[in-house]
């Protein structure tokens, strides 16, 4: 029967998503921790290796497990390629170890005839040295099998102990009856822009700020220079495709579109072309790749929208009218969201009859892009077509182009938004921007970092954008801009604003959480420099980031107490405990509130007694507190955050 069955139990393996029918996810670069249950029947030692590949390749990577408490055994890799692997547990019956533990038992527990333990003994070890793929090993192992075969017991058990023969043993065990964990679950390896990265969204018809008419992509090195020196890595585009001509938006939304109006960016397609061509008013796709290439020479990267919406003019509507929703007098359905309506909008059916060519049409769009150079996709609603969709397109694109990074502006209900982040999405939209008291910003951050969702959930965190004006920045003013972009660049490695942040617009349709005069619908007039800018601000948090590694990590946010529920008090600090910040953010936009703070000082080493010094990245105030309990106190008119760097 030996074989026939597992040797050894291996169950309750973690991080696991869905019994490992989605990856998890990690960086290039990143530790990948993994923990299971492993016991057997009796008495024997156990031994076990964690086991990583990059999915398929035949050799496995591999690294001996330790023994954690109660049956509970931990492992841990670091990944460095980027690409998919999986990896597994492997596990079996230490015959070495448990031949050495019931030797030392009987030896110290006085018993004199140890013959047969000797010859039991003495086979391991020849056994070993047949498996030893050293010629030298070979010789050692057979040497110790000598003497343990002849020798007197207190020789024996010195022999048993040695650390030599422990690490000889440990190189060539017998796995003949090892028990793998299986199917092997899965890890999404990534670069580092999918965890840590500052997105700027603009316009390109608006670079100039010109509220008369629009720019070019020629015009835009002005407002991607000016992205840079705040410190921004991501330029991020609306759809830059032909807009159509029928039902065509006016200001504000109007159904009346007046002459020269631009039209909306997100209905895409014209008598120019459909989403493999760009709106002629921005200028050739031959300026797009121009621009492109001059924004990877400032060291960042352009990320395109992936709309799948269509105008009544784009091409598919003449070719593929299969591919659209059909009312009952046989005319094609427009987009709504009871009660908006987007007349000059067709969404597409993923569910028609000639699906697998629409789908293989949607995934070549997205080639198409990325072989003019963009690796990065904000898909717009994403959560309005099918899981499956994503899956079949995400893993179509990044065979490919493994570097491709998608994000998901998914603002839905939370299982949907979950299910997209396991179906690939490399990051996603949050609730963040309607998450302000305390309480609020406090549970839903340990729900993104401290469960199961950080294994395959990385938020990205945005304070506004083109759709959504939240009532904290209608009312709150410069304070509220100030703490909110702060948040969101130290909650999370990922965050972005949509241009305009930075000047504290906040002008709002009457009642509703929507821009006045958006540029949705217009060309847009600022003066990108206005008095009351929040630019130096920008700039700073975003040198912060860069230059402390805590706040490049994801999973190591904890909050902490303090005494006045106005403000939030939180930090991250690397695994060494090298680079420590806390971050107290007054989180009323109207007064000036004051609280004692409580510092985790055991976390960090410190003794109760001792002082230590607190350094205010913001403004290089450097204050020295002792102990746990320590008084703060922030004017939003003046300061209304601090970011300290603890320095013991």
């Amino acid at each position: 029967m030996a074989g026939t069955f597992p040797s050894v139990v291996i169950e309750n393996l973690q991080p696991l998503i869905e019994g490992g029918h989605y990856p998890i996810k990690r960086i290039v670069g990143e530790d990948l921790a993994v923990e299971a249950d492993i016991f057997k029947d009796g008495h024997d030692v156990v031994a076990a290796v964690l086991k990583w590949r990059v999915l398929g390749k035949r050799a496995w990577r591999e690294t001996p497990m330790s023994f954690v408490d109660n049956d509970r055994w931990r492992g841990v890799c670091t990944l460095y390629d980027e690409a998919v692997h999986e990896y597994t547990v492997e596990a079996w019956t230490d015959t070495f170890r448990s031949w050495q533990s019931e030797f030392a038992k009987k030896f110290e527990g006085g018993i004199s005839d140890l013959r047969s333990e000797a010859s039991e003994g003495a086979a391991l070890l020849e056994a070993a040295a047949g498996r030893a793929r050293d010629p030298a090993d070979a010789v050692r192992l057979r040497e110790f099998s000598e003497q343990i075969a002849i020798a007197a017991n207190s020789e024996i058990y010195a022999i048993a102990q040695s650390g030599e023969l422990e690490v000889l043993m440990a190189t060539y065990p017998d796995r003949s009856a090892a028990a793998e964990y299986a199917p092997a679950p899965r890890v999404l390896v990534d670069r580092q822009a999918a965890l840590f990265a500052a997105w700027y969204e603009f316009f390109p018809r608006s670079a100039e700020g010109k509220g008369d008419c629009g720019s070019t992509f020629r015009d835009c090195l002005p407002r991607v220079d000016d992205a840079k020196a705040m410190g921004f890595d991501v330029i991020y585009f609306p759809p830059i495709h032909p807009i159509g001509h029928t039902n065509r938006k006016g200001r504000n939304n109007s159904v009346t579109c007046e002459p020269g109006d631009p039209g909306v960016p997100w209905a895409i397609g014209s008598e120019a072309g459909g989403h493999k061509a760009v709106e002629p008013a921005l200028g050739t796709l031959a300026d797009f790749d121009w621009l492109q290439k001059e924004v990877r020479k400032r060291g960042m990267e352009i990320a395109l929208d992936f709309a799948i919406n269509c105008s009544p003019d784009h091409p598919y509507v003449k070719e593929h009218p299969e591919w659209f929703y059909k009312r009952p007098d046989g005319t094609i359905k427009y987009a709504e969201n009871p009660p908006k309506k987007y007349e000059d909008i067709y969404p597409l059916n993923f569910r028609c009859g000639n699906w697998r060519e629409l789908w293989a049409e949607m995934k070549s769009i997205v080639l198409f892009w990325a072989e003019h150079g963009v690796r990065i996709f904000r898909v717009d609603n994403p959560h309005t077509k099918p899981v499956a969709f994503w899956e079949y397109l995400i893993t179509g694109v990044r065979e490919k182009y493994p570097d491709t990074i998608f994000l998901s502006e998914a603002f839905t209900r939370p299982k949907m938004m979950k299910a997209l982040a396991k179906a690939g999405f490399n990051q996603s939209y949050t609730y963040f921007t309607w998450r302000n008291t305390k309480r609020e910003l406090t549970e839903y951050f340990t729900e993104l970092t401290q469960t199961e969702m950080s294994e395959y959930f990385r938020p990205n965190l945005w304070p506004n954008t083109p759709d959504i004006l939240p009532p904290i920045l209608q009312e709150g003013g410069r304070p509220a801009f100030m703490t909110r972009v702060l948040m969101a660049a130290t909650l999370s490695p990922l965050y972005g604003i949509y241009s305009g942040y930075e000047l504290c617009e906040n002008k709002a349709l009457p009642g509703r959480e929507e821009y006045l005069d958006s540029e949705k619908y217009q060309f847009k007039e600022r003066d990108w420099n206005a008095p009351g800018n929040i630019k130096d601000w920008i700039t700073r948090l975003n040198k912060i980031r860069k230059e402390n590694r805590a706040l490049q990590l994801y999973t190591n946010l904890r909050f902490y107490h303090v005494e006045n529920d106005a403000i939030l008090f939180y930090g991250k600090m690397t695994p060494a405990r090298d680079n420590i910040i806390l971050v107290v953010v007054n989180l009323d936009p109207f007064r000036k509130q004051h609280s004692f703070v409580y510092v985790p000082i055991d976390e960090f080493g410190q003794m109760e007694s001792d002082g230590y010094q607190v350094h205010d990245l913001l403004n290089g105030a450097r204050y020295t507190w002792r102990g746990r309990r320590n008084y703060v106190e922030l004017d939003p008119d003046i300061q209304p955050a601090h970011i300290f760097l603890v320095r013991r």
